[in-house]
């Protein structure tokens, strides 16, 4: 558990990067402002179709006792609630670093100077953003269908369906999050997942928080430039672990 809140406080130093570099992180509040409304339009739209969708999903229910149908109706409505928050954290993410790419990297940079005293040259490039970004929406996409159908489990449904899409949208933004950083060292995907598996559960802290901060309306403008920043802070963190092991199987 102790490196499950390190992972959090590593999103809290990103925070912090508000008070040391604060013009680089409100520049990055205006893409994030932008993605941000059309996600809030998308959520305040699935919340009006929520109980027509929870009926057309359960019409087996139909003619069971009024209490239950009502009862099975919710579960599978909360269900359905957790997917499609987990489809707009992720989506938030992947459109607001697509459409924000020169205010994120300005971002990365800050924290990379500041850490290491120079910055990285291999470029991110438009392109492997879109591939990035077209990634995360499809992965969120699949943990959204596996929310719903745990919804259907009697009566854990609905929370294990919010927890377990929390863990996976968590594990998934940290993925994408980190990529800059390892990327631009020349780090390829099957290295990142070698190294996020040797801390997972500081990586699962950190996403998890990451997650949990993109629901909270309003906050998650504010949040996204800090996980930007944090993302960072913990790529270092698994490259340093690295390094660490390294030397020490070499002793």
């Amino acid at each position: 558990m102790s490196e499950f809140w390190a992972g959090v406080r590593t999103l809290l130093e990103g925070f912090g990067w508000w008070r040391r570099d604060p013009r680089v992180m409100a520049a990055a509040l205006i893409p994030a402002a932008i993605v941000g409304a059309a996600m809030a339009a998308a959520l305040i739209t699935l919340g009006a179709l929520l109980p027509a969708i929870a009926e057309g999903l359960t019409p087996w229910a139909e003619d069971w006792a009024a209490i239950w149908t009502i009862l099975v109706r919710v579960l599978i409505g909360a269900a359905v609630l957790a997917g499609g928050l987990v489809v707009a954290v992720t989506t938030f993410t992947a459109l607001t670093l697509l459409v924000g790419e020169p205010f994120y990297d300005r971002v990365w940079r800050s924290v990379e100077a500041a850490r290491t005293g120079s910055v990285p040259e291999s470029a991110y490039g438009f392109w492997r953003s879109v591939a990035d970004s077209a990634s995360l929406i499809a992965r969120g996409l699949a943990i959204a269908v596996a929310s719903v159908a745990l919804g259907f489990v009697p009566v854990v449904g609905a929370p294990l369906a919010a927890v377990v899409g929390a863990a996976l949208s968590g594990w998934v933004l940290s993925d994408e999050l980190t990529a800059r950083a390892l990327s631009a060292r020349g780090i390829g995907a099957q290295e990142r997942r070698a190294l996020r598996r040797g801390s997972r559960a500081r990586v699962a802290g950190f996403g998890m928080a990451t997650h949990v901060c993109l629901l909270v309306p309003l906050g998650a403008i504010v949040a996204m430039p800090a996980a930007v920043a944090g993302s960072t802070l913990l790529a270092h963190t698994l490259l340093e672990r690295r390094s660490a092991q390294s030397s020490s199987a070499r002793g």
